[in-house]
């Protein structure tokens, strides 16, 4: 019976709230709406939820704890007081949650922190794959454990791998701040799909990993050592229907009831926020002051109920910020206070779900103003708590709400006049705009709920594998090697395909210092120094450099794509009917963009031109690409060329060239019984569709391809044509024989080079 694979869900926090009682943990379940969207997955099943229970526990009682979990599902890390403080306090928080949310000023780039990050985060690597095997499925939550998916990944590849970031992303220019940054993109990599609240988020990702990582960045994909990571916007909902419910529930109704009655004929405005400096407080109430002192028409009309909810005030910017919080709603009660009324009521304290239902449900405006924020859950729990279908939110565009929740009033969080005038409009809204605009909102977040969230990201998540596995090409292991030395070795014809830049030599900036080495003319000399073979080096290269490179050996070669073609012993023949009119207007846009690109050049061939951008700075060299790409669309088709992009270049050839075409025209009337083609790109991938199934095809450098088989680099590839032309892989005995009485030069001459 097959075993069946299993999801594990893994976060800082469990979903529990745990407390010790008379010498006697109790466990309780969080009301949070990540715990509730989660718990159809981590409740079902095999399935389990990783995380620390929120207090240290000593070594004696650990089993006690790990078995009260147990029966829900749940598996602790425990953590020692140390390390949440330096993890958890330190690291996430004074520097990854400041950096995130733009207040880079409050970082605090303290290396023990990193130290520790580094430490947790492989801690609950090492209880993961206490848990995990190969075919499981693993989501793993949050700005504290952004190394966890490459840690996993390292030691149990074969585990599929979900990332959500529950924080905003920041810009890669505030990213690139942290002193460890290419570890954090490298920690997150690990992932097979990584989820952000919006697509801004998502940008800012893909820009950061583009430049602080060797992956390739293709649309909302990073190609990172031959694995694609996709990178998606999963707006975050809440679960609408609890809230709706709650209004229903007696508790709320007195609640309700009694605010009712304390205000009445005053419009309520509410304001929920934990104790942060991200929350946009400050400017909140004074966006109040100024609306009190320019409109004192409104002075006994409106009031605020502001709830913020204790938040880590014995660090000095929370106990600062409350601080100022404290003496800014005293200033304006004092200022504008009368005998019966007050215009802000202000409490620092937590709330019951019920109790925040009811100011839900009375509230007239509901102001979510935050700095900066990733999705922002009162927003929605806002509009799902308006059964009847009044009320105005007033919203901040820096939240990701802002995003979905278009009918609300989006205001600048940081123009306290914007929130004044906002404010204004919602006192005044008709009831009949009010009931159009949450109508709307209602139906968005009803919809695009926590359930359908989390349904969302494990569908794409599988997707994201499927496609993983379907792209997937064999790498050419030691079996796939003998298996192809010996065909090589029991074939009478054998025709050779060898790509030159990627393929027989590595990438150099200045492409005119890739020379051939001795190793490599050693290695070409012995494969022609076989009858059997015929070797043709066929290349994106100017045919001139081939020439000079290799017109002293009896090897065939095709230029520029198969623009240019020289058999062995032969001269150089262009294609028939290909014309290079085109070239000068080409050249005259793609010299426009290289006079504002530094580091970019024009390399002119007889019917090609290429632009190059290696030397450029990593991110300009794509946008550029990308602007000469649109602006020559047209122009492209008119004249019937073709556009081919190539590792860190493109070229614009005429449409009638390609390598495959090009191959299958050197293999007219030729029938050989052994084929084999290497090639590192796009240009190479015609030739590896256009060889039939019994050639091998190899790609270089990573394993998306319709080649059959891969090679990491061209130093592998030179290792495999070493092995075939040495015959190192059992062969007939003919052959054996043959390779006997052969001199030992060429071997010499290789090894002498590869001493050297």
């Amino acid at each position: 019976m097959p075993i069946k694979n299993k999801t594990i869900i893994i976060s800082n926090r469990l979903p529990v709230k745990i407390s010790e009682q008379n010498g006697e943990y109790i466990l309780r379940p969080s009301e949070g709406g990540l715990a509730t969207g989660l718990g159809s997955v981590y409740k079902n099943g095999d399935n389990i939820w990783i995380g620390w229970p929120g207090i240290e526990v000593p070594a004696d009682r650990q089993r006690e704890v790990t078995r009260k979990l147990a029966a829900l599902n749940l598996i602790p890390v425990f953590l020692t007081n140390e390390e949440i403080n330096f993890y958890y306090e330190g690291f996430s928080n004074e520097i990854l949650w400041p950096v995130f949310h733009y207040l880079v000023t409050y970082a605090n780039f303290d290396q023990a922190y990193w130290d520790y990050y580094q430490a947790v985060n492989a801690k609950f690597k090492d209880v993961v794959l206490q848990h995990s095997k190969d075919g499981d499925t693993i989501w793993v939550h949050d700005y504290q454990l952004l190394l966890l998916p490459n840690l996993i990944r390292l030691q149990q590849p074969g585990v599929t791998i979900g990332f959500f970031q529950h924080i905003p992303f920041p810009s890669y220019e505030i990213f690139r701040l942290i002193p460890w940054r290419e570890e954090l993109i490298a920690g997150m990599l690990g992932a097979d799909l990584l989820g952000f609240h919006t697509f801004d988020d998502v940008r800012h990702f893909l820009s950061a990993a583009s430049r602080l990582s060797s992956g390739k960045l293709s649309e909302n994909v990073i190609v990172d050592k031959n694995r694609h990571v996709v990178v998606e916007a999963f707006p975050m909902g809440i679960d609408s229907e609890k809230f709706e419910n709650l209004t229903n529930h007696p508790k709320v109704a007195r609640h309700s009831t009694a605010f009712k009655e304390s205000q009445k004929d005053l419009r309520i405005i509410l304001t929920i926020d934990r104790l942060d400096y991200s929350k946009g407080i400050i400017q909140r109430l004074q966006a109040l002051e100024l609306l009190l002192q320019l409109h004192p028409e409104y002075i006994e009309k409106i009031v605020l109920y502001m709830v913020v909810v204790p938040s880590r005030d014995t660090v000095p910017q929370y106990k600062d910020l409350r601080d100022r919080i404290d003496q800014l709603v005293g200033n304006i009660n004092s200022r504008f206070r009368t005998m019966n009324w007050l215009p802000i009521h202000y409490f620092y304290k937590s709330f019951s779900v019920e109790f925040l239902s009811a100011l839900y449900s009375t509230a007239d405006i509901c102001l979510v103003t935050p700095m900066r924020d990733g999705m922002n859950l009162v927003s929605k729990e806002y509009v799902a708590s308006r059964t009847n279908g009044d009320g105005v939110l007033i919203l901040s565009e820096m939240a990701g709400a802002s995003k979905e929740l278009n009918e609300a009033l989006i205001v600048n969080p940081n123009n306290i006049g914007d929130i004044m005038r906002a404010i204004v409009q919602a006192i005044n809204m008709p009831r009949e705009e009010q009931e159009t605009r949450m109508t709307n909102m209602r139906h968005t977040v009803k919809k695009f709920n926590i359930h359908l969230w989390v349904k969302n990201f494990i569908d794409k998540l599988q997707e994201v594998k499927q496609m993983q596995q379907s792209l997937l090409t064999r790498y050419a292991s030691q079996p796939i090697r003998e298996k192809i030395g010996h065909d090589y070795a029991n074939a009478a014809d054998r025709y050779i395909f060898l790509d030159y830049d990627g393929t027989l030599v590595g990438f150099h900036g200045d492409i005119n210092l890739a020379a051939p080495d001795e190793e490599l003319y050693a290695l070409i000399d012995k494969l022609l120094s076989d009858p059997a073979n015929h070797v043709i080096i066929i290349s994106g290269r100017n045919y001139k450099n081939l020439q000079k490179w290799f017109g002293h050996l009896n090897i065939g070669m095709i230029a520029e794509h198969g623009a240019w073609l020289k058999q062995q012993g032969e001269d150089w023949q262009s294609v028939p009917f290909l014309t290079d009119k085109w070239k000068h207007e080409v050249k005259a846009v793609l010299d426009t963009y290289t006079d504002r690109t530094p580091g970019s050049f024009v390399e002119e061939k007889a019917f090609s031109l290429v632009w190059h951008y290696r030397k450029v700075e990593n991110g300009l060299g794509e946008l550029r690409a990308g602007e000469i790409v649109n602006h020559l669309r047209m122009f492209i088709a008119d004249k019937g060329l073709q556009l081919m992009e190539g590792n860190k270049v493109i070229e614009f050839k005429n449409i009638e060239i390609n390598k495959g075409k090009a191959a299958l025209n050197w293999l007219a009337n030729h029938n050989p019984d052994f084929m084999i083609a290497f090639g590192d790109d796009h240009t190479d991938e015609d030739i590896f569709k256009s060889l039939p199934e019994s050639a091998y095809t190899i790609k270089v450098g990573n394993n998306i391809s319709a080649a059959r088989y891969y090679l990491r680099d061209h130093k592998e590839v030179r290792e495999l044509l070493s092995q075939l032309a040495y015959n190192k892989f059992p062969a007939t005995t003919a052959q054996t024989e043959k390779s006997a009485t052969e001199q030992p030069s060429f071997l010499k001459r290789l090894l002498k080079s590869l001493t050297n």
